[in-house]
């Protein structure tokens, strides 16, 4: 941070700004060190949230809260205890600039459609046999299943099936609450009805490495729903190659219309670590939120352990080191806002060069459970 001077601690320089505070009004002398930093410095905090403390709190709000009671969604998001003095609601931050939450929703039931400025992607955690519909598609969701709904696309859900479903949301709320762009509206009626066949964008793309010619010009989602299958394959081919040293086997999902993030403000992964993978360290100026989908091991944050299993979800905030640990081979999926970083050229990434690429355990994360 910029350097602070005795002199602006003096009774007399803390007389004058308590005086111009009068006209609101705001002294840079004092402020500048505290707001220019010299490198990051995140008031969003590393944390996990252990499954059997979501699930529990997922049951127990199913014979409280539904669909036809309003509130929109059945949806418990992810609190930063960092972030707890945002008002209202902590703005919903799981990241300074990310929201995630776990959904459920019950055979039977129906979560209106809308839309909204904020982009939302899903993750589906648990079940089948519920569908979601954007723009007048549907997509039925299954285990492992990815679906993306950038900014101003009409979007409900409705469970058809027999259990229940469970997925993650992530929408970049922070970051279009705190730049003052909200705008929300619902639906005419309950739910939209399709207007086109089922997983008809999807079809479309069928072909992989080839696009259709009507998309010569991007659109914003060409393709609403990435299966998990054809993400496992993906990883697959990836395997039979070197682990990257800080990510293992990683690929992203991209619009296949521009080649960028599938999400216009998020990005989002999916990584094989395979059992026995020790990452090499480093840091970046985007935040993350990992999903355990499969597998245990644990992650060390700034020196500290964070042992995660299916089902956990682990926040890595901005510019902290970070480094994985797979005991057995590991799917997770993550999101992170480096594509908000990327418009505004701040994302850097720095490797961890001391001791291999290792960093020393100092302490141990201890979670809350039910």
């Amino acid at each position: 941070m910029a350097e602070k001077s005795d002199f602006f601690q003096s009774q007399t320089v803390k007389d004058f700004n308590q005086e111009i505070e009068k006209y609101h009004l705001g002294p840079l002398w004092n402020a500048i060190p505290e707001l220019m930093h010299k490198q990051p410095t995140s008031h969003a905090v590393a944390y996990l949230w252990k499954w059997e403390t979501l699930y529990a709190k997922l049951m127990e709000a199913r014979e409280i809260f539904t669909p036809d009671r309003g509130g929109e969604r059945r949806a418990i998001y992810l609190q930063n205890p960092g972030l707890t003095n945002r008002q209202p609601w902590g703005w919903a931050s799981t990241t300074q600039t990310l929201y995630a939450a776990v959904q459920l929703l019950l055979p039977g039931e129906t979560a209106p459609s809308h839309r909204h400025t904020q982009s939302a992607l899903r993750f589906i955690m648990q079940g089948d046999g519920a569908y979601s519909i954007v723009q007048g598609e549907r997509f039925f969701m299954e285990e492992g299943d990815f679906l993306t709904t950038p900014k101003d696309l009409w979007h409900g859900h409705a469970h058809l099936g027999d259990k229940p479903m469970i997925w993650m949301d992530c929408l970049d709320i922070p970051t279009i609450y705190a730049i003052g762009g909200t705008f929300f509206e619902s639906y005419p009626e309950r739910i939209e009805q399709p207007n086109v066949p089922d997983y008809f964008s999807p079809g479309r793309y069928e072909g992989g490495m080839v696009r259709p010619i009507s998309d010569r010009e991007p659109k914003i989602a060409p393709v609403g729903s990435y299966k998990w299958s054809q993400t496992l394959a993906a990883l697959k081919g990836l395997s039979r190659f070197e682990p990257d040293p800080y990510d293992g086997y990683a690929v992203e999902f991209i619009n296949p219309s521009n080649g960028k993030t599938a999400n216009p403000n998020i990005a989002a992964w999916m990584q094989k670590l395979p059992g026995g993978f020790h990452s090499k360290a480093h840091r970046h100026t985007s935040s993350s939120i990992y999903q355990v989908f499969k597998g245990s091991g644990c992650s060390i944050i700034n020196g500290v352990r964070f042992d995660w299993s299916q089902g956990d979800f682990l926040v890595i905030p901005n510019w902290a080191w970070h480094e994985h640990i797979a005991a057995e081979d590991a799917y997770m999926f993550s999101v992170s806002d480096s594509p908000i970083m990327d418009k505004f050229e701040l994302q850097r990434e720095e490797s961890y060069e001391a001791d291999s690429g290792h960093q020393t355990v100092v302490d141990e994360f201890k979670p809350l459970l039910p």
